[in-house]
């Protein structure tokens, strides 16, 4: 292996076949320079450090990823996205704690394949009032792309059931 990309991808199978003890030791050797990729100047370095957080299923990098979610690259927020969403399919704790960033970033970020992820986050947390408001509002919204406004209204909807499932 020689670059940060084909490590996470072997963490990412690692983690499928849920081999902890290899995907930990791979962590070891990979944690200083995905720390450094993601501090990188060049975006694409960065965007593969916020992706490799994902797939290596680091969850104590989350300060990290929430830089990628401010980063001023439409491919790093992307790839930040991409690893939060896949950190939260265990469980929505992840996605719900920054259920404020992924409002703003689905109604109001200038790229729309960003928004687009933003909303597929929004898919994994816990149904409320205020995300299925906003998503509904969004569907409704001549001024979004008619494949975000539909992106929108699917996880409204899934949220409103989610949310009288659990009723």
């Amino acid at each position: 292996m020689t670059t940060l990309a084909e490590a996470a991808a072997q963490a990412d199978a690692l983690a499928q076949q849920g081999d902890e003890r290899a995907l930990a030791d791979l962590r070891r050797v990979w944690d200083q320079e995905v720390e450094d990729a993601a501090r990188d100047a060049d975006f694409r370095n960065r965007a593969v450090a916020f992706r490799a957080i994902g797939q290596f299923r680091w969850r104590q990098k989350i300060e990290l990823l929430n830089r990628g979610l401010d980063d001023q690259s439409p491919a790093a927020r992307g790839s930040a996205l991409i690893s939060l969403e896949l950190l939260s399919r265990d469980h929505p704790r992840v996605v719900n704690d920054m259920r404020p960033m992924l409002h703003r970033m689905a109604s109001g970020d200038p790229n729309n394949a960003v928004k687009r992820l933003a909303i597929v986050c929004l898919a994994r947390t816990s149904p409320s009032r205020e995300t299925i408001t906003l998503l509904a509002g969004m569907a409704d919204d001549d001024r979004y792309e008619r494949d975000l406004r539909e992106a929108a209204k699917k996880t409204a909807a899934a949220l409103k059931k989610k949310a009288d499932t659990a009723k």
